[in-house]
């Protein structure tokens, strides 16, 4: 590490997180303009972009390389009050919590009292969600079977794909107007909604490559003002980067890495996306750019260090923004989760890792910063050197990078309908959900809490927390005779509930789509500009909808010790179990010590455990998928993070033909036995 990134580093690391008011201010000013109302809402949303980017503040810091701050300083956290509404207490929670908290000054107190509450107070997405929903997923989500993360945050969890690295904004202008061109007005009665898409689109593109251009001209004014010809030239030097990108496409590693940052807090200012928008593939995207520099003499391997180490700064001075209401109080974490995946296969299924891949690893192991999160996808091609470097990391104890499977990955991702050509290109983000990245809006909805739903079959559909029946009458537990009994009575909770969050989910992506539309993230979202249609409307080649059940090693071994002590062993009856369960366990010491200590576990190799675990994975399986969501009507799909989450998904793109799947999945095996015709596999 040198001394420029030592200093950036300590710097981000000093820096002291604030919530700022700017964001908030600009679109409240635009929204009371009067501007918006002239225009259709896609051109709204971006004009308001354009607003804000031809405003704020421009922080260049000292030392650095690549330029563009999420905030007016490092650390300095927007806010979305067209989203979700911060109140005076909100904020008082997040400036004086113990742990983690956000900084907010008297100024920015006074702005929200006195404009932003007043102005917004009745027209965020978050209150249009709660009085749109009916009874039911209100009694679910009081009771927790459910969070609903989009409540709080827009749309937007995915990661970028391979446009950028190859096309400048100018060459999607150029994209737009042939869409535009070929709009059909006499047999497409949608053609005039995707012009407005399409001119907002063009909107966004011209907005960002205006901030770029702010930049320019900022670092063009502290060139003629510094006196180290050094920096002087390094100055001059960013000046011409951002004169150039994200307008052209990118000539050299400098210029792809600045062209992404650009687009990155672009895309984070826009709205507010839940997982923030990541690079995706780092190493791929950046190795042709790394080795024609290193072949031409232009760049060294020094030098290409130095920029991603840069570029990890930028990362780590762009904290979450952070909750409202209860949330504030509980959800105490700065990562944005932006996920760097690295390794893994190409396109065209050869091995991911090249020299890039071996120098961004000991990026990670240098910087060791909060974020971003990175990831190594280890297929079976790639060389064992690579995981043993990624394991060299692991085992100092900084968290970074975490494990995936690529090849699990790639065959998930066909599962769902990809092409193995985008599969393969495709990858993790966020914690763990699996997407086609550059050509997928997936929409991660929010947790599925499924001990509670076991709780709440154990009661015959009644939440004994609040003695409300939001279930169904699935029956006295203590009657059940058998364990097949209870786990029918647990499937039809599941599907009960699981009914009640995917129609909440429906309205939710209407909402969304109708007032939210993000014309920057669908102008690098594959096949959105030759839709004509938003990110949030359809418009992605690939349209997904996540549900994450939680709670999986809790609910296993709630129901082993079920199976085990009641039905197998006979060692106790379900009504003094459930009375145990009920004084919690106070008086019931014996009974605490045999379903504890005495009990199969999942996570100790046990089948009576591991068995059960299969069977809640799959109740849940059959819940969700194959079910449709606002943006498609395709099948289902699934992917497996740690026990302790899962994820099921929803996807509108029909199930892959014939050589695709096989080619994933090896004759005779189970899920090619399931692939042969263009049904979803059986449950």
């Amino acid at each position: 590490m040198n001394q420029r990134v030592s200093t950036l580093r300590q710097q981000s690391l000093e820096a002291t997180v604030t919530l700022s008011s700017e964001r908030a201010q600009l679109v409240t000013e635009f929204y009371r303009s009067g501007v918006a109302m002239k225009h259709p809402v896609p051109v709204q949303r971006a004009l308001c972009l354009a607003h804000i980017l031809e405003n704020k503040t421009i922080c260049i810091n000292d030392h650095e390389l690549l330029v563009g701050e999420r905030g007016p300083c490092p650390k300095a956290v927007p806010t979305y009050p067209e989203i979700c509404l911060h109140t005076l207490e909100d904020l008082e929670i997040l400036d004086t919590r113990e742990k983690i908290p956000y900084r907010v000054s008297h100024e920015t107190k006074r702005l929200y009292q006195e404009k932003i509450i007043p102005f917004w107070q009745g027209k965020t997405v978050r209150e249009k969600i709660f009085t749109s929903m009916d009874p039911a997923w209100i009694d679910a989500f009081e009771a927790g079977v459910f969070t609903e993360f989009q409540e709080q945050r827009s749309p937007g969890h995915t990661a970028c794909g391979t446009t950028i690295f190859h096309r400048g904004f100018l060459d999607l202008k150029a994209d737009i107007a042939n869409a535009v061109n070929a709009l059909d007005f006499y047999t497409d009665p949608q053609a005039l909604g995707k012009k407005d898409q399409l001119m907002a689109m063009e909107i966004a593109a011209c907005a960002l490559v205006g901030f770029a251009g702010r930049h320019a001209n900022a670092l063009d004014t502290l060139a003629r003002n510094e006196t180290n010809p050094d920096r002087q030239k390094e100055l001059q030097a960013m000046a011409a980067v951002c004169r150039r990108v994200p307008a052209h496409a990118p000539e050299t590693f400098h210029e792809a890495l600045q062209y992404y940052w650009f687009l990155h807090v672009g895309v984070i200012t826009e709205l507010n996306p839940w997982d923030a928008f990541n690079p995706g593939r780092l190493d791929q995207h950046l190795y042709p750019f790394y080795k024609r520099e290193l072949d031409n003499g232009t760049l060294t391997r020094e030098g290409a260090m130095e920029l991603l180490s840069c570029f990890w700064v930028k990362f780590n001075n762009h904290p979450a923004p952070p909750k409202v209401g209860v949330t504030a109080k509980e959800s105490n974490t700065y990562v944005d989760f932006c996920l760097i995946n690295l390794g893994g296969v190409t396109r065209e299924n050869r091995d991911g890792v090249n020299q890039l891949s071996h120098l961004i690893l000991e990026v990670i192991e240098q910087m060791r910063l909060l974020q971003p999160s990175a990831m190594v996808q280890v297929s079976r091609k790639n060389p064992d050197r690579f995981i043993r470097h990624a394991l060299k990391i692991i085992e100092t104890g900084f968290g970074q990078p975490s494990i995936f499977n690529t090849d699990a990955i790639v065959q998930e991702l066909v599962l769902q309908g990809k092409t193995a050509e985008d599969a393969r290109e495709g990858g993790a983000s966020g914690c763990v959900e699996a997407g086609a990245f550059g050509r997928e809006a997936y929409l991660l909805t929010g947790y599925f809490n499924l001990p509670k739903i076991l709780e709440i079959t154990l009661n015959n559909g009644v939440d004994p927390r609040t003695g409300r029946a939001i279930g169904i009458p699935t029956g006295d537990p203590e009657s059940f005779g058998t364990v097949e009994e209870l786990f029918t009575a647990y499937d039809a909770q599941v599907r009960h509930f699981s009914d009640i969050k995917i129609r909440g989910n429906n309205v939710i992506e209407a909402i969304n789509a109708t007032t939210m539309p993000v014309p920057l993230l669908s102008l690098v979202t594959s096949d959105c500009i030759q839709t004509g249609k938003d990110y949030n409307q359809g418009g992605a080649r690939y349209n997904t909808s996540y549900i994450q059940g939680v709670g999986l090693g809790t609910v296993t071994d709630a129901l082993t010790a079920i199976k085990h002590n009641v039905f197998d062993e006979k060692k106790i009856s379900m009504a003094t179990l459930l009375s145990a369960v009920r004084a919690d366990f106070k008086g019931y010491e014996e009974i605490l010590t045999l379903v504890k200590k005495e009990t199969p576990k999942y996570g100790n190799d046990d089948d009576r455990a591991d068995d059960i675990l299969q069977q809640v994975f799959f109740t849940f399986h059959r819940a969700v998928d194959n079910r449709p969501n606002t943006r498609g009507d395709g099948t289902g799909s699934i992917s497996c993070p740690p026990p302790a989450m899962f994820i099921l998904a929803r996807s509108q793109a029909p199930w892959p033909t014939g050589d695709t799947r096989e080619s994933l999945f090896p004759k005779g095996s189970p899920r090619s036995r399931a692939l042969t015709s263009t049904a979803p596999p059986p449950h």
